[in-house]
């Protein structure tokens, strides 16, 4: 990469600008004067106490502000606030030969954020009368910058280009500089930018600017003409220190997970040697809580056993077990804990410590809450988790009553817009898959809209786009349609449409939902100039506009693993997983615990709810409350192929079997094939499926079937060749490909051919609908057995019939034969 200098004008800012391209015309700024840019207010050494206390976390002040002694006034076993009657909280043990020489107060750390994990995952595009626009990105308060690059990429169009002008930068209202806008055959223009360290904070505002946008909002169909995208691909790279925040339970979730961290988080999971299902069964609660937090971010939890991770994590243990270099103290209650990590004091680890696997549980349920001490051990008093009921996650949108627009929306949003140039307003919403509405029934969405009443808008042009999903659903317009509605309007009337009501087909509904509004507002041609910058005239949708979803019924055919990855569906069915149990191999490796905790995180995501009720098993359970808890619960199970015993088990009564250490699907047989063909299942791929098993090595995925010890529950099982492929499906389930290539009942990931899926197995009803609508469904999906029933009982009707015909025949045509049979039987 050539580092390029470009001189500009401006003398009060300056950047380093190093192009990755050979072009000696690009020109850059000269980064001398960088030093020179005054940082914006509340910026600096001073102002750094000050932005601490606004966000209420003293904690996470800067090392200079951290009062002396800090650590030393709050040791890790500390008994003050503890609730009343609970014994005093010994300090864990950490071994002499790791307990540090002296205290670090901060750690170098490096990071990336890329424009695609700010949210903006096509990029920033910036065209039409949008010329300027701007993302916002935070970072950890915890987190000093001393070092900053931006790596831009940027594709600008032939008409921009050929105007010679500039693209603006500002953070946080500061210039950085300007950009010579070129154009080339290249996927990208990339130039490296320097940004003064002092100009990064907690909450940052990064902005770009067209330099002569207020002309090019005067040309006409500038639209289509001048175009300049920065692309997702672009990051910003940051280093610095990682500051030492104490051992505080306020600052929980911090330092493991930090709402705001815009890269995925990664929360190591500690146990001893000898691992428990108590102790998985919790680490899936504070999973599946920490994907609620991490949100769209994304989350995972690498596994370690009987050592301490590098950096932050969370240790799980029995009072008085030795995890690495340390001990975890002892109690006869649950407790809880943070201290410093043995090898890196600037790095913290969480003890979850108990008994029994029930005061493991209520540790960890008491994390669920928040907390509102400073102390760095807590007693666990005695906790209670209220059942969650089917279908009521909080993150679903409510079936039980029309829902309005405004409750769907972040406190950030508003459903109104600004000026003519602005983003659509996008609407996100969740809903249960198994939504079922009969054939011709649509859900309506009512919307209520109000455009700016100006005299230079072109009202016959101006429209609503409505889209659901990408797919495009409506123009609404300014004015009613219609030849009265037209004359009327035209006599002075007032013709205005603002109200309408979408006819949503069920289809358009997914697990994951965006609606988009954009009011694609167009002045006239004899507008003036500077109405287009008007940014006083807003635009809005009502807060009465709502979408019903109250006359739709939970029905569904399973298995689906369309289900599974889009919403953890039937476990999420109940949230909390009262009615799920998760399987694992009599002896699960790390990978293996890894993939469950991971899998549980993205159903606290999809539903919002913890797993605070779920079991976890090793093996297969052959008696007592866990047999009876399997019988009466969907499972949900993680294995890989070693595991032979295990899976030969668990796939005993299913459409799958193990040969050899390699996955195969059964030939059905004759009565199978009968079967499927009179329900009229006839698109089973059992072949293809089995021989693409066969032909692949490595592969990861899913394979689902009815489950064996009861017919009305599902089985879904996470599989892979190894561990190796195991960890690699946490990177699959990020890609938006291929999730939304999962379906069927077998879902096969290879590194080659990416996602193939298959369905191989009988699907059964599931949910609820009143007898009279199952037999109409039943016959609506078995045709041609109905086919067969119905020309069964054509045939009884008809052989009935000729019988009868055949003796009433008898009777007319030979009266005599009839008369004389009754005179000989007078006689």
């Amino acid at each position: 990469m050539k580092q390029l200098l470009l001189r500009a004008l401006c003398l009060s800012t300056a950047l380093t600008l190093g192009s990755v391209q050979a072009d000696p015309t690009s020109v850059t700024q000269d980064s001398s004067a960088l030093s020179d840019i005054p940082p914006p207010a509340g910026v600096g050494a001073a102002a750094a106490p000050a932005e601490t206390q606004e966000n209420d976390q003293p904690a996470a002040a800067a090392e200079g502000d951290l009062p002396a002694g800090d650590e030393a006034a709050l040791p890790p076993g500390t008994n003050e606030g503890l609730p009343a009657g609970l014994p005093p909280l010994p300090a864990p043990v950490m071994d002499d030969a790791a307990a540090p020489q002296t205290a670090i107060l901060n750690q170098p750390l490096t990071s990336t954020v890329s424009v695609a994990q700010m949210g903006q995952a096509q990029g920033i595009t910036l065209t039409g009368g949008q010329l300027q626009s701007g993302i916002v990105f935070t970072l950890p308060t915890d987190e000093v910058i001393t070092n900053a690059h931006l790596n831009l990429s940027l594709k600008v169009s032939q008409a921009l280009a050929a105007r010679n002008t500039s693209l603006q930068l500002m953070l946080n209202g500061q210039p950085l500089g300007t950009l010579p806008l070129t154009a080339s055959d290249r996927a990208s223009e990339d130039y490296q930018l320097d940004i003064p360290a002092a100009m990064v904070v907690s909450s940052n505002n990064l902005s770009f600017k067209i330099n002569d946008a207020d002309q090019l909002l005067c040309e006409r169909d500038s639209a289509q003409q001048y175009q300049v995208t920065i692309l997702p691909k672009t990051t910003l790279a940051l280093e610095g220190q990682q500051l030492n925040i104490g051992t505080s339970l306020r600052n929980f979730p911090r330092p493991f997970i930090d709402p705001l961290r815009m890269s995925p988080a990664s929360v190591a999971m500690t146990f001893g040697d000898n691992i428990t299902p108590g102790e998985v069964s919790a680490a899936a609660i504070l999973s599946s809580w920490m994907g609620i937090q991490a949100d769209y971010r994304g989350i995972s939890f690498p596994v370690l056993r009987a050592q301490l991770p590098e950096k932050n994590g969370v240790v799980f243990g029995h009072p008085g077990e030795k995890i690495g270099s340390l001990t975890l103290p002892d109690s006869d209650s649950p407790s809880l804990h943070i201290v410093n990590n043995p090898d890196n004091p600037v790095y913290k680890l969480l003890l979850v410590v108990g008994k029994t696997d029930d005061q493991l549980r209520q540790a960890t349920w008491r994390l669920l809450q928040p907390f509102n001490l400073d102390d760095a051990a807590l007693t666990v008093p005695l906790q209670s988790m209220a059942p969650r009921k089917p279908y009521d996650a909080p993150r679903w949108i409510n079936t039980d009553r029309p829902v309005r627009l405004s409750e769907l929306l972040r406190k950030d949003q508003s459903l109104t817009t600004t000026g003519i140039w602005h983003d659509a307003l996008r609407v996100n919403f969740r809903a249960a898959p198994d939504l079922f509405l009969w054939d011709g029934d649509t859900i309506p969405v009512q919307l209520n809209y109000r455009f700016p009443s100006e005299s230079w808008i072109d009202e016959d042009n101006s429209l609503l786009n409505v889209t659901l999903n990408g797919t495009f659903l409506r123009n609404l317009t300014v004015n009613k349609v219609g030849l009265l509605e037209n004359i009327w309007h035209r006599l002075g009337g007032d013709a205005r449409q603002e109200k309408f009501t979408l006819q949503l087909d069920p289809y358009l509904i997914y697990g994951d939902n965006q609606l988009q509004l954009y009011f694609n507002i167009k002045p006239k041609a004899s507008a003036p100039c500077s109405v287009l910058t008007n940014n006083n005239i807003k635009s809005r949708i009502e807060d009465e506009s709502f979408i019903d979803l109250s006359h739709t019924r939970h029905f569904t055919l399973l298995p689906n693993l369309s289900y599974f990855v889009g919403a953890s569906f039937p476990f999420s069915r109940l949230a909390d997983y009262s009615q799920t149990l998760l399987m694992l191999p009599e002896k699960p490796t790390n990978a293996e615990i890894g993939t469950l905790l991971d899998m549980a995180g993205r159903s606290g995501n999809a539903t919002g709810v913890a797993l605070s009720q779920n079991s976890v098993v090793f093996g297969i359970p052959a008696g007592g409350t866990l047999r009876e808890r399997l019988k009466n619960s969907d499972i949900l199970s993680v294995s890989t192929l070693s595991q032979a015993s295990f899976n030969r088990d668990m796939l005993a009564d299913s459409p799958y079997e193990l040969n050899n250490h390699t996955l195969g699907v059964k030939v059905p047989n004759t009565l199978d094939k009968l079967r499927g063909w009179l329900t009229g299942d006839w698109y089973r791929q059992t072949l293809d499926a089995d021989r693409y098993f066969s032909s692949n090595e490595d592969w990861r995925g899913f394979i689902s079937y009815r489950s064996p010890w009861n017919s009305s529950r599902l089985v879904v099982m996470t599989v892979a060749t190894d561990d190796n492929q195991l960890s690699r499906l946490h990177h699959d389930m990020t890609s938006a490909r291929i999730n939304a290539g999962i379906r069927g009942d077998t879902a096969i990931i290879t590194d080659e051919n990416g996602i193939r899926s298959f369905r191989v197995g009988a699907q059964f009803p599931s949910g609820q609908m009143p007898w009279y609508m199952m037999v109409v469904w039943y016959a609506n999906q078995h045709s041609v057995l109905l086919s067969l029933l119905a020309l069964f009982c054509s045939v009884l009707v008809g052989l009935s019939a000729y019988v009868l015909l055949q003796r009433h025949s008898r009777r007319r045509l030979q009266p005599k034969n009839n008369s004389n049979s009754s005179g000989e039987k007078k006689e």
